[in-house]
Formats: C-alpha cells, sequence, structure tokens
C-alpha cells in the first residue's frame, strides 16, 4: 500500500513537472514565433520602403530627363524657320512638359507645395499646343507669341538647374524621400537637416513668371473662370439645408450636418453629410450646395446595389424625369457607363435644334430598384448660359462635303462642343461607320473645319466616346 501511494506521488510529481515544461515550451514558442513575425515584418517594412525609393527615384530622373528635354526644345523651337518643323518641335515640347508634369506628380510631396513648378510645366505644354494647332493652320507664331517662348525658355534653364542641383542631393545622400513624405506642407518653404535648400527653393523660380494668356485649359483666363449658370444670391448653411430637402425630398432626410466649407474660388460650397428616413443601413449621402444661389451641384448615396431589375432605357427615363422635376428642362441622353449595377447617365441641355454638350448633368440610377444615388451638374452649373450664336455660314450638305472618310454617313443636327481652352464652337455633327467601328465628326459650322473626331466605343459597361 506504501510502495502504491509512494508511486501515486512520483506520478503526480511527474506530471507536474511535464506540465511545466510544456507550459515553458509553449512560451518559448511563442517568443520565437514572435521574434520571427517582427523579423518578417521588418524585412517586409524595409523591402516596402525600397520598392517606394526606387519608384520615386525613377520619377525624379525622368522628370529630370523630360525638363532637359524641354529646355533643349524650347530652344529649337526659337530656331525654327518652316512651319513644319515648328509644329513638330512643338509637339514634342508639349509632350516632354505633358510627361514632366505626370513625374513631378508622382512624388511624395504634399499638394500645393510645387504648384508654381507644376503649373509653368502644364502651361508650357498647353500654350505649345495651342501654337502648334495655329502654325499647322498657316498661320505664323506672332512676335509676342516668340517673347513669350523666349522667357519660358529662361524659366526652364532655371528649373534645369534647380533639379540638377537636387539630383546631387539625392545621390550623395543629402536627400532621402522618406523624410520628403514626412516633412509637413508647411515645413517644406524652409530648408532643413532633411530637407536641402535646393528642394525648398525650387518653386521659387517661377514667383515672377509672367501672366500668360492663350487658348489653353491652363492659361490664367480658365483659371479664373467664373460659373455661368450659378443664380441668386449668396445662401447661409440654414438655408443650404433647405436646399437640400428641397432636393431630395424633406420626408426622406432624418438630419443633415454640414462637413466643410469648399471655397476655391470657381464654385464655392457647403460639404453636407445627409442622414436618409427609414434606412437601417447605408444611409449616409454625402452633397455639395453653392453659397451662390443654393444650388445643390452634386450628391452621391453610396450603397450597394442587388439583382439587376431594370434596363438601360428604363434607367434613361427616370434620370430624365428626375432632372425634369427638379427643373432641369430641355435635357436629353447622350452616352453612359454601366458600372457595379449602377447605369451613369449624361444629358446634354438641347435647344432650336442645338444640342449643348457644354451644359452636362450626370445622373447615377441604381438598377435593382430604379433609385437615383447620384447626380453631379458642375459641368452645367460651369456653362450653362444664354448664347447669341450666329447662323451657320455654311449648310449641312457642304459640311458633309467635309467628311472624306467612312461608311453611311448621317447628320445628327447641330452641336455646341467644348474645347480643351473653355471656348466653344457650333459645329454639325455626323456620326458614321469606318471598319466596324462607330465614330463622331464635328465640321464647324461656320469656317468648314475639322473640329473634333471621337470613336464611339460599345462596351459591355455601356456607350462611351474617346
Amino acid at each position: 500500500m506504501e510502495n502504491e501511494n509512494r508511486l501515486r506521488r512520483n506520478m503526480k510529481t511527474f506530471y507536474r513537472l511535464l506540465a511545466r515544461d510544456k507550459a515553458k515550451n509553449f512560451v518559448i514558442a511563442i517568443l520565437l514565433l514572435t521574434t520571427i513575425f517582427g523579423a518578417y515584418q521588418y524585412d517586409r517594412a524595409n523591402r516596402l520602403q525600397n520598392h517606394l525609393n526606387n519608384t520615386y527615384n525613377r520619377a525624379f530622373y525622368e522628370l529630370v530627363e523630360y525638363v532637359n528635354n524641354v529646355e533643349v526644345k524650347l530652344l529649337k523651337t526659337l530656331m525654327t524657320s518652316s512651319p513644319e518643323m515648328t509644329v513638330a518641335t512643338l509637339r514634342d515640347v508639349c509632350q516632354d512638359a505633358y510627361n514632366a508634369a505626370c513625374n513631378l506628380s508622382r512624388l511624395p510631396v504634399s499638394f500645393g507645395t510645387l504648384s508654381n513648378t507644376e503649373k509653368f510645366l502644364s502651361q508650357v505644354s498647353d500654350l505649345s499646343q495651342s501654337v502648334a494647332k495655329q502654325t499647322a493652320r498657316g498661320i505664323p507664331m506672332t512676335d509676342e507669341q516668340y517673347k513669350t517662348f523666349m522667357s519660358l525658355h529662361s524659366f526652364a534653364v532655371q528649373l534645369e538647374k534647380s533639379l540638377n542641383d537636387l539630383k546631387n542631393d539625392l545621390s550623395n545622400g543629402n536627400l532621402k524621400w522618406e523624410n520628403v513624405g514626412r516633412e509637413k506642407e508647411e515645413d517644406l518653404g524652409e530648408a532643413s537637416e532633411n530637407m536641402p535648400a535646393t528642394f525648398s527653393s525650387l518653386d521659387e523660380n517661377f514667383n515672377e513668371m509672367p501672366t500668360l494668356i492663350y487658348d489653353g485649359p491652363f492659361s490664367e483666363h480658365m483659371l479664373s473662370r467664373k460659373a455661368l449658370g450659378l443664380t441668386g444670391k449668396e445662401v447661409t448653411e440654414e438655408q443650404a439645408i433647405e436646399s437640400i430637402g428641397k432636393f431630395l425630398g424633406k420626408n426622406n432626410i432624418n438630419n443633415v450636418t454640414k462637413l466643410a466649407d469648399n471655397r476655391n474660388g470657381v464654385i464655392d460650397t457647403y460639404n453636407f453629410k445627409v442622414e436618409l428616413a427609414n434606412r437601417k443601413d447605408h444611409s449616409v449621402v454625402e452633397a455639395d450646395v453653392s453659397i451662390k444661389g443654393g444650388h445643390v451641384i452634386w450628391y452621391l448615396f453610396d450603397r450597394p446595389v442587388s439583382e439587376t431589375k431594370i434596363g438601360i432605357d428604363e434607367a434613361k427615363k427616370i434620370g430624365l424625369k428626375f432632372l425634369e422635376d427638379r427643373g432641369f428642362s430641355n435635357m436629353k441622353d447622350t452616352y453612359y457607363l454601366e458600372s457595379n449595377g449602377i447605369a451613369t447617365i449624361n444629358y446634354a441641355y438641347t435647344s432650336n435644334g442645338i444640342t449643348y454638350y457644354p451644359d452636362l448633368i450626370k445622373v447615377k440610377v441604381a438598377l435593382d430598384n430604379g433609385e437615383v444615388v447620384g447626380f453631379e451638374a458642375k459641368g452645367y452649373y460651369m456653362n450653362h448660359t444664354d448664347r447669341n450664336l450666329e447662323a451657320p455660314k455654311i449648310s449641312q450638305e457642304e459640311a458633309r462635303a467635309k467628311v472624306l472618310r467612312g461608311e453611311n454617313i448621317k447628320a445628327s443636327g447641330l452641336a455646341l462642343i467644348p474645347t480643351n481652352y473653355g471656348k466653344e464652337i457650333l459645329c454639325y455633327e455626323f456620326i458614321g461607320k469606318l471598319q466596324d467601328k462607330d465614330f463622331l465628326v464635328y465640321i464647324n459650322a461656320y469656317t468648314g473645319a475639322e473640329e473634333e473626331i471621337l470613336l464611339i466605343i460599345n462596351s459591355e459597361e455601356g456607350i462611351l466616346t474617346m
């Protein structure tokens, strides 16, 4: 009996020791796994940082190369004698300046920090394109334009020098992209240990750049455009909330909260969060209301869409009625895109047989139940106004004779089309087909010039133009 008790005691002791060893081994295993996971995360973070650095380096070195090209080709532009060479060189400048601006935007710099540099590159690109088109039409570069290009070349030389200095800082380790990314925007104006003077002074090259007036989206007169379609006096926050109630229906709203004031100088707005009534989930809408006039500029109800139950034709009718009920008359659907169960339909204003493509409104219709879940009217409010258009100087038949290629060419009537530089051109619109591709051609109703060609893309997602 005593031996049995002793055996039991020994077995209990053994199991206690075994359990303690198991616990110790478990703790050791956890510590080991934690160490391995930490090392993995550290290695992963290093690899990610290296990947980002390589991406930023590539963007920066391509920026330097394109700016060098811009400087050289601007100088060549000043030396050309033939229209053909002028056009070819200006188009090269346009493309290189555009590529430089794209690479500049890829660098980890806060928005607005290099706004002058970005503006310079954009203006060089667009002015070059504008003068190239002018030259191709037989109108030589003016003395004023020549002086402008001389000035732009001088600024390009300064930018090239600053970028090459910055490249040296990057090569010798004085500049690291992770430090650039951590710097706050307000700190970028001054040099620091992590931010060499060459970077902080880069944008200062363009403080004295002259005002440019030309046909281009980044010219000064385009940057100061006013919204022609906004009517009425300035409204208060409370009045803006009333506008949302009228637009969406007061019975459909539980609560409205202002999120921000957006004052960009073009269409200043109040930004609101709207909580819809009688919704269990996904009840939040976001909307912008213009300070001038209290117009709803856009709203978006981001909710999941279930099985599609209505077709695109019915969706177009729903969108048109939605607009008519809110005072947008004489609108017609043009093109649409269908994605994730939502049809985004473009509606253009029409009057006296003319389609006004600048006056565009986009309506999003959910195809599960026909609910309008999105609305965007910035184009309409930027451009809608009474136009005093002259009668066409060429007939539709004369315009048709300008369309030399294609099959089954049919006239769609008159259309006012926007340009990249904020102007509008009255054209005859023709639709045709070439190699099984549908296309649109726009012929200037006054001069007979071919203003635009667009391909009509029929895809599973909808009908678009390119």
